[in-house]
């Protein structure tokens, strides 16, 4: 039996987040989410460093951009220049649609990038949908763990 995926929820925003579990619940996924409220916590977590228990595959990472003490981009380039880190699958959902950020999570290997807007309806749906093609293909991916 392969181990349950974990999300790593990096996002400030309370709102943001609650919206992203009440979405994880309604679509049955009673996958564990923790959450970090900026890139640094993140770290700390993923490494088990400042008395965060560490974070273990498998997992995957739904990462906001905008964010204090260290923005997403920030997080990315720590990550990926991490040899115990690199090969992490993450997933980019922000409110930025600069043409920039999509570039740029591209250069560090995000796995997608998905503008949130989660007061519409359509893209509630889309997220939803989103979400759970996310697991069923990190699923495959981690059937090593």
């Amino acid at each position: 039996m392969n181990p349950q995926i974990k999300f790593l929820l990096v996002e400030d925003n309370e709102l943001d987040a609650e919206r992203i579990n009440r979405t994880l619940k309604k679509l049955a996924l009673d996958n564990p989410v923790i959450r970090a409220r900026d890139g640094i916590e993140a770290l700390e977590i993923l490494r088990g460093q400042n008395g965060k228990v560490k974070l273990t595959q498998p997992y995957i990472i739904l990462l906001d951009l905008n964010m204090p003490r260290m923005s997403g981009i920030e997080f990315l380039r720590c990550l990926r220049n991490d040899s115990q880190l690199k090969n992490a699958y993450v997933y980019v959902l922000t409110t930025s649609d600069r043409n920039r950020d999509v570039v740029t999570a591209s250069q560090y290997q995000a796995a997608g990038y998905i503008v949130k807007d989660l007061t519409k309806k359509k893209v509630i749906h889309t997220f939803e949908l989103t979400l759970r093609h996310i697991l069923t293909s990190c699923q495959k991916l981690y059937k090593q763990y």
